[in-house]
């Protein structure tokens, strides 16, 4: 069956959500309940990390732990808990963005994209059930990793395969609705796991996101029907033929788009490590008499993106039906330069923190609102990009790469944050706001000469004939 067939198999059923193929509910729902034990157990990492297993007591019983850390400094020096912690979250923050391209290849080639979500998901379950366990903190962190790598690009590469080539704009769309789904779960996440380690212990909070995982699977088993069919190598499919000269200019193109967006993906993801360190220290977290934990900051972003999803699907709706919708490329760069924004207008509450104040909780509440809107700008339609552009050989293979690019902002999100103790707090919010602004900078020099490589549907030779 070919990536044309396919999607016109799929689009043919009754359009059961929001104008959508029902196949695309369940792709979004599976993500929203991963996304919440994903954020939930995140949200919890740094924090346990520093207050519980870098304690004398407990070190010296998490398997491998002195290894890993012994490694890390001699890659870096001796670390500080509180730059060696960041470390190990950013290492973990990066990781599962950067097996999503093993898993991609172990789909096109072998498995398929339904057989490997399945695959990735119990990883996962497997992984926050050993988080439970101190001991096994590192052994549970690679579980999860591999988990994600297997699951993440492969549902993504489902939602792009929902839609005939050459329907851009419900595509783009479709991710954006898609997006929404899974910030409910990073709004969650946070509040029902952080609420829980705060309540009753870190054990309860990792144990509740290994429920909610196991969730997330059962979502898509019942949604199997509705999924786009399997699709790799061995099949005679689209898949089977050899790359074009062509195929491979696009594939270069996408790799250099991707790479661009490791800056403003690193100012992004910052506000989730460093981000966290002043709302810990130097935020006022007061609400009538309770102190709100830091980690439920985190849940800001998922409510943001899930306010702008629908603004922003309104206004290109309304932009489509003048033909005046913004083309894939500008959206990304206009997401770049909010990104930019939110971390330059941190600029103003880090200087009076550097001068020992404490500043009011408005300053993160902007930043995730800011931050989020120049997400949804441009993460979901890469996805789209890459989903409708990249060749049916690789589809899911390149949706991999284009969360390597996550993987790369995240390892520099790590060493970045390295500098949170030695230069002054509004330095460090001016370096990230200027990565976002240099990605900025280059996609307006690029956009007209891969807009014009990527501007059409690619169809298959076999599609052609």
């Amino acid at each position: 069956m070919t990536t044309a067939s396919i999607a016109s198999a799929v689009h043919g059923e009754e359009q059961g959500f929001l104008g959508h193929p029902k196949g695309l509910a369940y792709l979004a729902f599976t993500e929203a309940w991963e996304r919440l034990s994903f954020y939930g157990m995140s949200s919890l990492l740094l924090l346990y990390i520093l207050q519980r297993l870098l304690t004398p007591e407990i070190a010296g019983s998490v398997l491998a732990f002195g290894s890993l850390r012994a490694g890390i400094e001699t890659l870096t020096g001796p670390l500080s808990n509180q730059a060696f912690a960041s470390q190990v979250f950013s290492l973990y923050s990066g990781l599962v963005y950067f097996t999503p391209v093993f898993g991609g290849m172990l789909a096109d080639r072998l498995l398929g994209q339904r057989r490997t979500v399945v695959l990735g998901a119990l990883l996962m379950v497997a992984g926050h059930v050993l988080m439970v366990f101190d001991a096994s903190f590192l052994i549970a962190l690679s579980l999860l990793i591999l988990g994600t790598g297997c699951l993440k690009g492969n549902i993504s590469a489902q939602v792009g395969q929902l839609y005939a080539p050459g329907d851009e704009g419900r595509r783009t769309r479709a991710f954006a609705i898609f997006y929404a789904a899974i910030n409910t779960g990073a709004l969650l996440g946070p509040l029902v796991c952080g609420v829980l380690a705060q309540v009753y212990g870190w054990h309860v909070g990792f144990g509740a996101a290994g429920a909610l995982m196991l969730i997330a699977l059962v979502v898509y088993g019942a949604g199997w029907k509705h999924l786009p069919p399997d699709r790799k190598r061995q099949s005679s499919t689209a898949a089977s033929t050899a790359l074009a000269p062509r195929d491979w200019r696009i594939i270069a193109a996408l790799l250099f788009v991707s790479m661009i967006g490791i800056l403003p993906g690193a100012a992004y993801f910052q506000e989730m490590n460093a981000g966290l360190l002043l709302i810990e220290a130097s935020v006022d977290r007061g609400l009538f008499g309770w102190t709100i934990p830091a980690t439920s900051f985190n849940a800001l972003d998922g409510l943001f993106c899930i306010m702008a999803v629908p603004l922003l699907i309104a206004l290109w709706q309304w932009q489509a039906k003048r033909n005046r919708e913004p083309h894939d490329l500008t959206k990304i760069t206009i997401g770049y330069l909010i990104i930019a924004a939110a971390n330059l207008m941190m600029v103003v509450p880090a200087g009076w923190v550097d001068n020992g104040e404490t500043v009011s909780a408005l300053w993160p509440v902007a930043l995730y609102a800011l931050n989020a809107l120049g997400f949804i700008f441009y993460w979901p339609t890469q996805l789209a990009l890459y989903s409708r552009a990249a060749p049916a050989q690789v589809n899911s293979t390149m949706m991999g790469i284009l969360f390597l690019s996550i993987f790369l902002g995240n390892l520099l999100v790590g060493t970045l944050a390295g500098l949170w103790e030695t230069l002054s707090h509004a330095s460090f919010f001016a370096l990230h706001a200027a990565l976002a602004f240099a990605a900025f900078l280059i996609m307006l020099i690029v956009m007209r000469p891969i807009g014009k490589l990527l501007a059409q549907p690619q169809v298959s030779s076999r599609d052609q004939r």
